[in-house]
Order: C-alpha cells, then structure tokens, then sequence
C-alpha cells in the first residue's frame, strides 16, 4: 500500500466545514480545519479523487518542504536543498505561485524569483543545463505560501482553479463562481429528495451545480486535464479507472427549476445547462419573480439576488421587499435560502432567519439566510409540531463575533440620502472601496483565482447540437443525457494521452 503524505485542499472563507466534510466521506485521514484552507494525508489515489470529485475545493496542493523564511537567502538555500530532478525532467518547464504575508516579504514576485533562481541555478551546476519558465501551460506548479516566517513550498496538483469546472459556455455580469455554489447547497443539506428552484439564476451556475450533487456527479468530469497528469510520477491507470468509475452516481427522481427576467441571461443558463448534459434535469425559463407561483410539489428555494455591488437593480430594496412577499404568499410549507451582502437589504425580506451563515463572495462578506417559511401564526406553527429553528441551529446563532459589526452599506445609503436632499451645486459622488485584504496565519491559503473572469465554449455546444453524453458504459441506461467519452483502451485515440475526449461526444 502506497504510503501516505500531506495534502492541502484550498476553498473560500467559510466553506472550510463543508469541504472537511467532503474530505472525510472521500476518505481521507488527519482531517484538519484551517483558513481558507482544511489540511488531510492520503496517497496518490486520494489526491486524484480529491481534484476530481470534491466541490467545494478551488486546489489541491501537495507540500514538499516546510521551513523557516527570514530572509530572501533563507529562500533560496532551503529551495536549493531540495533534489528537483524528480520533479522535474529535462525538456519540462515549470512556473512558481507565491501567496506571501510577511513583513520580511513584501512583494510576493520576489519570492517566487528567489524559488525560481534556486531551482534553476541546481540545474545549471549539476547538468549545465536549465530548465524554461512557463506562465501559461507549465509541466510543473509550484506553489509558495509564507506567513511571518513559516513557509510552505508545495506542488500544484490541480494547475488551473478546480472552480472552472468546463461546462460554462457563456457569462453574465457578475457569476457566481461554482465553488461557491456547490457550497451554498450543501450547506442547505439537499441531496435531490425534492424538487429545487432558482428564481434569478442567472448563467445557472447554481441549478448546474445541484443537479451534479443531486446525481453525485464529479465535477472534475468536464475538466480538460489536471496538472498532477505532468508528473513524472504520474499514474495512467490509476487515473483512468478513477475516471471511468461512476459507481456512486445516482438517479435524480425530482427536477430544478431555474428562472431569470433576463431573457438573456435564460439562454446563457440554457447553453450551459446543454453543455453540462443536464437538459433532463434543469428547466429554465424567463419569469419574474414577482409572479411566482406556490410549487406543487414540495421544493427549496436557493438564491443569489443583486447585491448592489456589480449588479443592482433600479429598486434595489423594494426587489427585496418583493422576495418577501413573494416567499410569504407563495412558498408556505417549504424553505429558502437567500445569499446576499447588505443587512438593509435583508431587513426588506421582512421575515425572520432561521440560521445566518457568514460566506465570502470574492471579497464580499455576505450572508447566507435559511427563512422556514409556513402560514399562520408562528406559535400555532409551532404547537403543530413545526421546527423554525433546529437545535444545532440556535447553538450556531449563539456563537458570537460571527459577522462583522459595521456594514459599510449604511454610510453609503446615508450619504446618497444626504445627497438627493441638495441640489445639482451640492451633489458629491461616493466611490465604495471594497474591503482590504486581511492577513492570515501560515495555515492560510489565500487563491487569486476566486474570481470567474473567464469565457469558454465548446464550439459542438455552441454549433447547436445536442447535449454531452458519457461512453455508452455510463449514465443510467437512458435515464441521463451525458456520458463519458470512451477509452476504448487505447493511450492515443482522440489525439488525447488518455484515449478520451474531455469535450464529449454530441448525441446522435
């Protein structure tokens, strides 16, 4: 049995519980809580699973050397020590990511030219050779945090952030990153045993990401390539039966209703939806939320309304007033979960919270509210036997210092009151600062890649076909509308190293 080593699993402020929890189920031992960050051992097979099918994980990092860092030689000479020719081989190239907090440290370029002058210099007086530098596609990452003067060198198992999952053809304003989604509905404790719905989705992002929770799906699926599959320790088969096994996948029996106002923003949910081979599973369509209907069957509401930041809308807080009235009059006997940035805001939804967790999105602290929703009195609701507040629950309110006390939200409401109360001679602008950056401890791992900048598409996607499908081997006999490509036990098929094509096969 391979021995096991030291891994670190990167995710967002406040996703720390859920992605432990999802290390654990995987498997993985020594489980331990940080910032940003939760710390486990495993082999091999453990790091493969844990880029391919956890969640709420943005990378996964294997630490190579831990050592003291007060100053740039301190760098350099403990990187020196290090053999990387089993990292890595002639002809490879490779890039070094720094995350510094130190007061020794200030630019965090710096360290990685020290990191990389040792690494490179090793080179060049055992071989005369040097190995080649490369910031868009490296053989090999390399990640260096340092925190006061405790650092951590490691490799980059993942290469790009495991939140850009594949499937997203199109963008809105504003996405919500998939990491993050994944989180909210596992915080919610869904898993597909009622139907779930999303009243302002957006591109999709959350209806995409509860429909592979709901069908236990890896997300990693839809990902071109990872970057442990550059190593020189590399293992095909391993990989490939990891790939190929969806034993724990699971049929869906409810569906996700995903809404938008934006017609736009319907057919960018629609395309990804298609994209991800979810069509049987995620209905969109264009409604307003103010003509909401009561569900028929027993459903969740998960949703992530305009904050005002990078979107907002022309009554921000009567949209919220809206939500409100809505859930009350039209969702009684079922729950919501509502993630957004401003307290005003929230006051406007007029109902009490069951539970109020603190999430970032981006730099955002945000707040994810759960509101039991029912009809009647709270105290006849209660004398039914009806549970508004669980005891885990109230234990978790109780904790204090859980949010911030000062919300820069109300100055800046004050200020534009202020402001609409003079004339044109007297108008001042405000310009909102977002929130600095804090510093974290050497179990901190802050990532720059939170936010969702980017825009991919699969030209087949794009072209019209029908949605992505598994090989012939998978999916549930009909009953799903994706498959993996197939292997066909050959390492060249497709052009691809694994005999697949990550893309996927359109239907025929």
């Amino acid at each position: 049995m391979e021995q096991e080593f030291e891994l670190i699993a990167k995710t967002f402020m406040g996703l720390e519980p859920v992605l432990a929890q999802e290390l654990t189920q995987l498997g993985a031992n020594n489980v331990q809580i940080g910032r940003r960050m939760v710390s486990f051992t495993g082999d091999k097979e453990m790091m493969y699973r844990a880029n391919f099918q956890l969640h709420t994980a943005i990378r996964v990092l294997k630490p190579i050397k831990h050592f003291k860092a007060r100053s740039a030689e301190d760098v350099y000479n403990k990187v020196k020590e290090i053999d990387w020719s089993q990292y890595i081989k002639e002809g490879k190239t490779f890039a070094v990511d720094s995350v510094v907090y130190s007061e020794e440290f200030r630019n965090s370029h710096f360290v990685s030219y020290k990191v990389k002058d040792a690494i490179v210099d090793q080179f060049r007086e055992k071989t005369g050779n040097r190995p080649n530098i490369s910031l868009s596609n490296p053989d090999i990452r390399l990640h260096i945090h340092i925190a006061d003067d405790d650092a951590t060198l490691c490799l980059d198992s993942s290469g790009e952030s495991l939140h850009r999952r594949g499937y997203r053809q199109e963008s809105v304003e504003a996405p919500l990153n998939e990491v993050l989604a994944a989180g909210m509905i596992m915080i919610t404790g869904w898993k597909g045993d009622c139907d779930l719905i999303d009243p302002m989705c957006g591109s999709g992002t959350i209806a995409i990401e509860a429909a592979l929770i709901a069908r236990n799906i890896s997300p990693g699926v839809f990902r071109k390539e990872f970057a442990f599959e550059k190593w020189p320790d590399f293992d095909a088969d391993l990989f490939e039966r990891i790939y190929n096994d969806d034993s724990e996948e699971r049929p869906f029996e409810h569906h996700i209703y995903a809404y938008d106002i934006d017609m736009k923003a319907v057919n960018t949910a629609r395309l990804n939806v298609k994209a991800a081979g979810l069509s049987k599973d995620i209905t969109v369509e264009q409604q307003d939320f103010k003509d909401f209907k009561k569900p028929a069957e027993k459903s969740i509401i998960v949703m992530n309304p305009p904050y005002g930041e990078r979107i907002s809308t022309p009554d921000l807080l009567g949209t919220y007033r809206m939500i409100g009235d809505r859930l009350k009059h039209a969702f009684d006997g079922n729950e919501a979960w509502v993630l957004s940035y401003r307290e005003e805001c929230f006051e406007q939804i007029g109902l009490k919270p069951s539970i109020k967790i603190p999430l970032y999105n981006g730099s955002l602290e945000c707040e994810f509210r759960k509101y039991t929703m029912f009809s009647g009195k709270m105290k006849t609701f209660r004398q039914e036997g009806g549970v508004v507040k669980t005891e885990e629950e109230k234990r978790e309110m109780a904790q204090k210092h859980r949010f911030k006390k000062n919300r820069e939200f109300k100055e800046r409401l004050a200020a534009e009151e202020a402001n609409e109360e003079g004339d044109i001679r007297s108008f001042k602008f405000h310009t909102y600062k977002p929130e600095t950056r804090q510093h974290f401890t050497s179990k901190n791992f802050d990532d720059d890649d939170s936010r969702d900048d980017y825009k991919k598409s699969f030209d087949r996607a794009k072209k019209g076909h029908g949605d992505f499908k598994r090989s012939d081997r998978g999916g549930y006999k009909g009953k799903s509308d994706f498959k993996r490509s197939s292997f066909k036990g050959s390492k060249n098929h497709g052009g691809n190293k694994f005999g697949r094509d990550r893309r996927f096969e359109d239907e025929d």
